[in-house]
Protein backbone atom coordinates (compact mmCIF):
# COMPACT_ATOMS: atom_id res chain seq x y z
CA UNK A 1 0.00 0.00 0.00
CA UNK A 2 1.04 3.92 -0.10
CA UNK A 3 1.42 6.03 3.03
CA UNK A 4 3.08 9.10 4.40
CA UNK A 5 6.31 7.97 6.15
CA UNK A 6 9.17 9.52 8.08
CA UNK A 7 12.52 9.80 7.10
CA UNK A 8 14.15 12.55 9.04
CA UNK A 9 13.86 16.13 9.70
CA UNK A 10 11.78 17.33 7.22
CA UNK A 11 11.74 14.73 5.31
CA UNK A 12 8.13 12.96 4.38
CA UNK A 13 7.64 11.16 1.37
CA UNK A 14 5.21 9.31 -0.03
CA UNK A 15 6.16 5.52 0.14
CA UNK A 16 5.10 1.80 -0.44
CA UNK A 17 5.32 0.02 2.99
CA UNK A 18 4.04 -3.63 3.60
CA UNK A 19 0.11 -4.05 4.24
CA UNK A 20 -1.09 -3.90 7.64
CA UNK A 21 -2.68 -7.14 8.89
CA UNK A 22 -4.42 -8.53 11.89
CA UNK A 23 -1.55 -9.24 14.28
CA UNK A 24 -4.21 -9.71 17.56
CA UNK A 25 -7.09 -10.97 17.54
CA UNK A 26 -8.74 -8.00 18.82
CA UNK A 27 -7.50 -6.05 15.78
CA UNK A 28 -9.42 -4.61 13.18
CA UNK A 29 -8.09 -3.30 9.40
CA UNK A 30 -9.14 0.16 7.96
CA UNK A 31 -9.62 1.26 4.72
CA UNK A 32 -8.80 4.83 4.70
CA UNK A 33 -11.16 7.38 2.86
CA UNK A 34 -9.86 10.85 4.82
CA UNK A 35 -6.76 12.37 6.37
CA UNK A 36 -5.43 15.07 7.87
CA UNK A 37 -2.34 17.09 8.77
CA UNK A 38 -2.62 17.93 11.90
CA UNK A 39 -0.16 20.88 13.96
CA UNK A 40 0.94 18.21 15.99
CA UNK A 41 2.24 16.48 13.04
CA UNK A 42 4.36 19.77 12.12
CA UNK A 43 6.61 18.80 15.28
CA UNK A 44 7.69 15.31 13.63
CA UNK A 45 7.89 17.04 10.41
CA UNK A 46 10.58 19.38 12.17
CA UNK A 47 12.46 16.88 13.83
CA UNK A 48 11.55 18.04 17.37
CA UNK A 49 9.96 15.00 18.81
CA UNK A 50 12.05 12.31 20.31
CA UNK A 51 11.39 8.56 19.23
CA UNK A 52 10.92 8.23 15.64
CA UNK A 53 12.33 6.24 13.69
CA UNK A 54 13.36 6.07 9.58
CA UNK A 55 10.16 4.31 8.13
CA UNK A 56 7.03 5.19 10.54
CA UNK A 57 4.06 5.77 8.95
CA UNK A 58 2.60 9.32 10.39
CA UNK A 59 -0.74 10.58 11.06
CA UNK A 60 -3.39 10.55 13.73
CA UNK A 61 -6.46 11.96 12.09
CA UNK A 62 -8.33 9.52 9.91
CA UNK A 63 -11.54 7.81 9.37
CA UNK A 64 -12.87 4.79 6.55
CA UNK A 65 -14.00 1.47 6.66
CA UNK A 66 -13.83 -1.50 8.65
CA UNK A 67 -12.82 -4.22 6.10
CA UNK A 68 -11.83 -6.72 8.16
CA UNK A 69 -11.62 -7.56 11.95
CA UNK A 70 -9.92 -10.06 14.29
CA UNK A 71 -11.71 -12.97 15.67
CA UNK A 72 -12.40 -11.43 19.17
CA UNK A 73 -13.85 -8.32 18.05
CA UNK A 74 -17.66 -8.15 18.96
CA UNK A 75 -19.14 -4.40 18.85
CA UNK A 76 -17.21 -3.46 15.30
CA UNK A 77 -18.44 -4.90 11.97
CA UNK A 78 -16.98 -5.41 8.66
CA UNK A 79 -18.67 -2.57 6.50
CA UNK A 80 -19.06 0.17 9.11
CA UNK A 81 -17.75 3.15 8.60
CA UNK A 82 -16.25 5.09 11.76
CA UNK A 83 -13.84 8.02 13.09
CA UNK A 84 -10.83 6.61 14.55
CA UNK A 85 -9.72 8.31 17.57
CA UNK A 86 -5.80 9.72 17.33
CA UNK A 87 -5.90 7.96 21.65
CA UNK A 88 -5.48 3.98 21.66
CA UNK A 89 -7.52 2.87 24.26
CA UNK A 90 -8.79 -0.37 25.93
CA UNK A 91 -11.51 0.34 27.44
CA UNK A 92 -10.69 -1.83 30.43
CA UNK A 93 -8.30 -0.03 32.72
CA UNK A 94 -8.78 2.27 35.89
CA UNK A 95 -7.97 5.03 33.61
CA UNK A 96 -10.36 4.13 30.50
CA UNK A 97 -13.34 3.44 33.24
CA UNK A 98 -12.65 6.74 34.77
CA UNK A 99 -13.02 8.47 30.83
CA UNK A 100 -9.10 9.43 30.89
CA UNK A 101 -8.85 8.20 27.52
CA UNK A 102 -5.71 9.72 26.54
CA UNK A 103 -3.62 7.55 29.83
CA UNK A 104 -5.11 4.80 29.06
CA UNK A 105 -2.54 2.16 30.95
CA UNK A 106 -2.14 -0.36 28.80
CA UNK A 107 -2.31 0.64 25.27
CA UNK A 108 1.68 2.03 25.04
CA UNK A 109 2.97 -0.85 24.03
CA UNK A 110 6.74 0.80 24.67
CA UNK A 111 5.25 1.97 28.56
CA UNK A 112 9.15 1.77 29.80
CA UNK A 113 9.77 4.75 27.52
CA UNK A 114 6.88 6.03 28.17
CA UNK A 115 7.25 6.48 32.18
CA UNK A 116 11.17 7.40 31.85
CA UNK A 117 10.19 9.90 28.90
CA UNK A 118 6.79 11.41 31.27
CA UNK A 119 6.72 9.40 34.76
CA UNK A 120 4.15 7.27 33.41
CA UNK A 121 3.25 6.35 30.81
CA UNK A 122 0.12 7.89 28.66
CA UNK A 123 -2.28 5.79 25.99
CA UNK A 124 -0.57 4.30 22.78
CA UNK A 125 -0.70 7.08 19.89
CA UNK A 126 -1.34 6.38 16.19
CA UNK A 127 1.56 7.74 14.17
CA UNK A 128 2.98 9.62 17.09
CA UNK A 129 6.60 8.45 18.42
CA UNK A 130 7.93 5.10 19.86
CA UNK A 131 7.28 6.83 23.46
CA UNK A 132 4.18 6.34 23.06
CA UNK A 133 3.86 2.66 21.10
CA UNK A 134 5.54 3.34 17.67
CA UNK A 135 2.22 2.47 16.24
CA UNK A 136 1.60 2.63 11.94
CA UNK A 137 -0.29 6.51 11.49
CA UNK A 138 -3.19 7.07 9.54
CA UNK A 139 -1.88 8.88 6.63
CA UNK A 140 -2.33 5.73 4.53
CA UNK A 141 -4.45 3.45 2.46
CA UNK A 142 -4.71 1.15 4.81
CA UNK A 143 -4.03 1.01 8.97
CA UNK A 144 -4.88 -1.88 11.95
CA UNK A 145 -6.75 -0.43 14.92
CA UNK A 146 -6.10 -2.09 17.83
CA UNK A 147 -8.44 -2.59 20.61
CA UNK A 148 -10.95 -1.77 18.11
CA UNK A 149 -14.14 -2.84 19.78
CA UNK A 150 -12.82 0.09 22.00
CA UNK A 151 -11.43 3.49 20.12
CA UNK A 152 -13.60 3.72 16.51
CA UNK A 153 -16.93 5.33 16.28
CA UNK A 154 -19.12 4.68 14.31
CA UNK A 155 -20.55 7.11 12.28
CA UNK A 156 -24.16 8.26 10.05
CA UNK A 157 -24.01 7.41 6.48
CA UNK A 158 -25.86 10.64 6.36
CA UNK A 159 -23.08 12.60 7.46
CA UNK A 160 -19.60 13.29 4.96
CA UNK A 161 -16.31 12.34 5.80
CA UNK A 162 -15.88 16.39 5.76
CA UNK A 163 -18.55 16.84 8.61
CA UNK A 164 -17.27 14.27 11.03
CA UNK A 165 -13.36 13.46 10.02
CA UNK A 166 -12.27 16.07 13.06
CA UNK A 167 -14.24 14.44 15.66
CA UNK A 168 -10.68 12.24 15.86
CA UNK A 169 -9.00 15.18 17.44
CA UNK A 170 -9.13 18.66 16.52
CA UNK A 171 -12.66 19.23 17.13
CA UNK A 172 -12.51 17.10 20.65
CA UNK A 173 -9.22 18.81 21.39
CA UNK A 174 -10.91 22.16 21.28
CA UNK A 175 -13.86 21.39 22.90
CA UNK A 176 -11.54 19.79 25.96
CA UNK A 177 -9.72 22.92 26.54
CA UNK A 178 -12.53 24.82 26.67
CA UNK A 179 -14.46 22.61 29.16
CA UNK A 180 -11.33 22.70 31.59
CA UNK A 181 -11.53 26.08 31.53
CA UNK A 182 -14.97 26.03 33.45
CA UNK A 183 -16.60 29.01 31.80
CA UNK A 184 -18.53 31.15 32.76
CA UNK A 185 -21.21 33.64 31.39
CA UNK A 186 -19.06 36.61 32.84
CA UNK A 187 -15.73 35.16 31.22
CA UNK A 188 -13.07 36.37 29.15
CA UNK A 189 -11.45 33.80 27.11
CA UNK A 190 -8.29 34.60 25.71
CA UNK A 191 -6.90 31.76 23.02
CA UNK A 192 -3.39 31.62 21.55
CA UNK A 193 -2.89 30.44 18.17
CA UNK A 194 -5.61 30.80 15.16
CA UNK A 195 -4.92 27.53 13.46
CA UNK A 196 -7.22 24.38 13.27
CA UNK A 197 -6.70 23.43 17.24
CA UNK A 198 -7.53 27.39 18.31
CA UNK A 199 -10.35 27.72 15.99
CA UNK A 200 -12.33 24.78 17.25
CA UNK A 201 -11.03 26.54 21.21
CA UNK A 202 -12.82 29.95 20.00
CA UNK A 203 -16.57 28.08 18.55
CA UNK A 204 -16.39 25.62 21.98
CA UNK A 205 -15.64 29.00 24.06
CA UNK A 206 -18.80 30.82 22.54
CA UNK A 207 -20.73 27.54 22.68
CA UNK A 208 -20.21 27.18 26.21
CA UNK A 209 -21.23 31.09 27.09
CA UNK A 210 -18.28 32.74 27.59
CA UNK A 211 -18.66 37.47 27.56
CA UNK A 212 -16.16 37.87 24.88
CA UNK A 213 -13.09 35.37 23.23
CA UNK A 214 -10.41 36.77 21.97
CA UNK A 215 -8.00 35.49 19.77
CA UNK A 216 -3.94 36.02 19.43
CA UNK A 217 -2.26 35.22 16.30
CA UNK A 218 -0.21 36.89 13.73
CA UNK A 219 -1.13 35.42 10.51
CA UNK A 220 -3.61 37.20 8.59
CA UNK A 221 -6.42 34.44 7.02
CA UNK A 222 -6.04 32.67 10.55
CA UNK A 223 -7.53 35.58 12.34
CA UNK A 224 -9.99 36.70 9.98
CA UNK A 225 -11.42 33.69 10.60
CA UNK A 226 -11.72 33.54 14.21
CA UNK A 227 -13.28 37.15 13.65
CA UNK A 228 -15.87 35.50 11.23
CA UNK A 229 -16.46 32.83 14.27
CA UNK A 230 -17.24 36.07 16.57
CA UNK A 231 -13.72 36.24 18.39
CA UNK A 232 -12.03 39.34 19.09
CA UNK A 233 -8.80 39.64 17.44
CA UNK A 234 -4.96 40.50 18.32
CA UNK A 235 -2.39 40.64 16.02
CA UNK A 236 0.61 40.07 17.79
CA UNK A 237 3.14 41.25 15.26
CA UNK A 238 1.17 44.74 15.64
CA UNK A 239 0.50 45.34 19.12
CA UNK A 240 1.40 44.06 22.52
CA UNK A 241 -0.80 41.39 23.79
CA UNK A 242 -0.31 42.00 27.21
CA UNK A 243 -1.55 45.63 26.65
CA UNK A 244 -4.44 44.65 24.52
CA UNK A 245 -5.65 41.85 26.92
CA UNK A 246 -5.61 44.05 29.96
CA UNK A 247 -7.55 46.85 28.04
CA UNK A 248 -10.35 44.68 27.16
CA UNK A 249 -10.61 43.46 30.26
CA UNK A 250 -10.61 46.81 32.61
CA UNK A 251 -6.59 46.03 33.06
CA UNK A 252 -8.04 43.17 35.40
CA UNK A 253 -6.29 40.34 32.47
CA UNK A 254 -8.52 37.59 30.86
CA UNK A 255 -10.14 34.77 33.88
CA UNK A 256 -9.42 32.05 31.15
CA UNK A 257 -6.49 31.46 29.00
CA UNK A 258 -6.28 28.63 26.51
CA UNK A 259 -2.46 27.89 24.65
CA UNK A 260 -3.23 26.03 21.40
CA UNK A 261 0.16 26.52 19.90
CA UNK A 262 2.61 24.15 21.91
CA UNK A 263 6.40 23.98 22.03
CA UNK A 264 6.95 25.75 18.42
CA UNK A 265 5.90 29.38 19.95
CA UNK A 266 6.56 32.03 18.15
CA UNK A 267 7.04 35.46 20.20
CA UNK A 268 6.98 39.05 18.88
CA UNK A 269 10.48 39.85 20.36
CA UNK A 270 13.09 38.63 18.19
CA UNK A 271 15.68 38.37 21.06
CA UNK A 272 13.32 35.97 22.83
CA UNK A 273 12.90 34.23 19.88
CA UNK A 274 16.19 33.13 19.02
CA UNK A 275 17.03 32.34 22.79
CA UNK A 276 14.43 29.60 22.50
CA UNK A 277 15.45 28.32 19.33
CA UNK A 278 19.28 28.49 20.44
CA UNK A 279 18.13 27.07 23.38
CA UNK A 280 16.29 23.84 21.89
CA UNK A 281 18.87 23.98 18.66
CA UNK A 282 21.52 22.64 21.48
CA UNK A 283 19.21 20.54 23.84
CA UNK A 284 19.37 22.94 26.14
CA UNK A 285 15.35 22.98 25.98
CA UNK A 286 13.06 20.78 23.54
CA UNK A 287 10.07 24.06 24.01
CA UNK A 288 9.45 27.01 22.92
CA UNK A 289 7.20 28.29 25.56
CA UNK A 290 6.53 31.66 25.07
CA UNK A 291 2.80 31.47 25.42
CA UNK A 292 3.00 29.73 28.55
CA UNK A 293 4.67 32.87 30.17
CA UNK A 294 2.63 35.77 28.85
CA UNK A 295 -0.43 33.46 29.84
CA UNK A 296 1.14 33.38 33.31
CA UNK A 297 1.38 36.91 33.30
CA UNK A 298 -2.07 38.37 31.99
CA UNK A 299 -4.18 35.84 33.25
CA UNK A 300 -6.36 37.20 36.41
CA UNK A 301 -5.43 36.12 39.55
CA UNK A 302 -7.78 32.38 40.82
CA UNK A 303 -8.21 32.17 36.83
CA UNK A 304 -7.64 28.97 34.83
CA UNK A 305 -4.85 28.01 32.46
CA UNK A 306 -6.11 25.30 29.80
CA UNK A 307 -3.25 23.74 28.13
CA UNK A 308 -4.51 21.82 23.90
CA UNK A 309 -0.82 22.84 22.68
CA UNK A 310 1.50 19.52 22.57
CA UNK A 311 4.62 20.03 24.41
CA UNK A 312 7.69 17.54 24.45
CA UNK A 313 9.94 17.52 27.18
CA UNK A 314 11.53 20.30 29.28
CA UNK A 315 10.88 24.51 28.76
CA UNK A 316 12.73 26.78 30.17
CA UNK A 317 12.26 30.02 32.02
CA UNK A 318 8.65 29.01 33.02
CA UNK A 319 7.94 31.93 35.71
CA UNK A 320 5.99 29.42 37.76
CA UNK A 321 6.14 32.15 41.02
CA UNK A 322 3.18 33.99 38.99
CA UNK A 323 1.10 30.51 38.94
CA UNK A 324 1.58 30.51 42.55
CA UNK A 325 1.54 33.53 43.70
CA UNK A 326 -1.67 34.61 41.23
CA UNK A 327 -3.59 31.20 42.31
CA UNK A 328 -3.62 29.94 38.61
CA UNK A 329 -5.05 26.97 37.73
CA UNK A 330 -3.34 24.89 35.47
CA UNK A 331 -5.37 22.38 32.97
CA UNK A 332 -3.48 20.09 30.56
CA UNK A 333 -3.47 16.88 28.77
CA UNK A 334 -3.70 15.22 25.63
CA UNK A 335 -7.64 14.70 24.80
CA UNK A 336 -9.91 12.00 26.06
CA UNK A 337 -11.32 11.92 22.79
CA UNK A 338 -14.07 9.57 23.13
CA UNK A 339 -15.42 11.23 26.48
CA UNK A 340 -16.99 14.19 23.53
CA UNK A 341 -17.74 12.39 20.62
CA UNK A 342 -21.04 11.18 21.43
CA UNK A 343 -21.86 14.71 22.37
CA UNK A 344 -19.92 16.54 19.55
CA UNK A 345 -21.32 13.79 16.87
CA UNK A 346 -25.45 14.54 18.38
CA UNK A 347 -24.44 18.46 17.78
CA UNK A 348 -22.71 17.97 14.17
CA UNK A 349 -25.99 15.77 13.62
CA UNK A 350 -28.88 18.48 14.69
CA UNK A 351 -26.18 21.66 12.96
CA UNK A 352 -25.06 23.28 15.85
CA UNK A 353 -21.22 22.85 14.96
CA UNK A 354 -19.98 22.73 11.32
CA UNK A 355 -16.33 21.70 11.45
CA UNK A 356 -16.29 21.97 7.44
CA UNK A 357 -15.48 25.65 8.11
CA UNK A 358 -11.74 24.56 8.75
CA UNK A 359 -10.89 22.97 5.54
CA UNK A 360 -8.72 25.13 3.01
CA UNK A 361 -7.04 22.29 0.99
CA UNK A 362 -7.99 18.67 -0.06
CA UNK A 363 -5.97 16.66 -2.29
CA UNK A 364 -4.55 13.51 -2.87
CA UNK A 365 -2.65 11.25 -0.44
CA UNK A 366 0.45 11.74 -2.79
CA UNK A 367 0.56 15.38 -2.22
CA UNK A 368 0.85 14.85 1.33
CA UNK A 369 4.64 16.00 1.57
CA UNK A 370 4.36 18.72 -0.50
CA UNK A 371 1.50 19.84 1.79
CA UNK A 372 3.36 19.11 5.11
CA UNK A 373 5.46 22.36 3.77
CA UNK A 374 2.26 24.40 2.40
CA UNK A 375 0.48 24.13 6.21
CA UNK A 376 4.00 24.43 7.76
CA UNK A 377 4.52 27.89 5.39
CA UNK A 378 1.03 28.95 5.87
CA UNK A 379 1.22 29.39 2.12
CA UNK A 380 -1.88 30.93 0.14
CA UNK A 381 -3.97 30.54 3.14
CA UNK A 382 -3.53 27.43 4.20
CA UNK A 383 -5.49 26.17 7.76
CA UNK A 384 -6.29 22.65 7.00
CA UNK A 385 -5.51 19.68 4.59
CA UNK A 386 -7.59 16.78 4.04
CA UNK A 387 -6.24 13.78 2.18
CA UNK A 388 -7.94 11.23 0.44
CA UNK A 389 -6.17 8.18 -0.55
CA UNK A 390 -7.39 7.33 -4.02
CA UNK A 391 -8.04 10.49 -5.08
CA UNK A 392 -6.07 11.54 -8.57
CA UNK A 393 -3.45 14.10 -8.47
CA UNK A 394 -4.17 17.59 -8.59
CA UNK A 395 -3.07 19.59 -12.17
CA UNK A 396 -2.10 22.43 -9.73
CA UNK A 397 0.22 20.37 -7.92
Amino acid sequence: MKALVWHGRNDIRFDTVPDPRIEDPRDAILKVSSCAICGSDLHLHNGLVPGMKDGDIVGHEFMGEIVEVGSEVERRKVGERVVVPFTIICGECDQCKNHNFSVCERTNRNKEKGDEAFGHTTAGLYGYTHLTGGYAGGQAEYVRIPYADFGPVKVPDELSDEQVLFLGDILPTGWQAAIQCDIQPTDTVAVWGAGPVGQFCVISAMMLGAKQVICIDNVPERLALAERNGAIIINFDDENVIHRLNALTSGKGPEKCIDAVGMEAHAPSMLENAIDQTKQAINLESDRPHVLREMMEVCRPAGILSVPGVYGGVSDKIPFGMVMNKGLTIRTGQTHVNRWTDDLLSRIQRGEIDPTFIITDTVSLEEGPEMYKKFKNKEDGCIKVVMKPGLERSVAA
